[in-house]
């Protein structure tokens, strides 16, 4: 039998597209396998805020959220931190928390100098 050119660029391109279709399916099933590490991790770290915070502290979190996002997860992580090290009483009130982000804002604005 002959083999034309077509049928080896055919059977060649076929295998082109399995590789690629394998490789996309291996892609698609790391990122849901990060995305659902990330939900895990970001569930633990819900119910450590509700058990370590009340809840009007909580929903001035969550308010704060809406605004600055990056900030509040800052703020979770050092609230986590701090109630699991034991340097903060429990549950961490709204007054609390106030004063720990007024702090935080304030250690966090920087100082503009001009010099002539």
């Amino acid at each position: 039998m002959i083999v034309l050119s077509s049928d080896i660029y055919d059977e060649e391109l076929e295998e082109i597209k399995r590789k690629k279709l394998l490789e996309y399916k291996r892609m698609l099933e790391e990122a849901k396998a990060r995305e659902e590490e990330r939900r895990r991790i970001e569930l633990e770290r819900q119910a450590i805020l509700a058990k370590i915070l009340t809840p009007e502290a909580r929903q001035r979190l969550n308010n704060l959220r809406l605004v600055k996002p990056e900030l509040v997860e800052l703020v979770e992580v050092q609230l986590i931190q701090l109630a699991q090290s034991g340097r903060v009483p429990l549950p961490i009130t709204d007054d609390l928390l106030k004063r720990f982000l007024t702090e935080i804002v304030r250690r966090s604005r920087k100082e503009i100098k001009i010099r002539f």
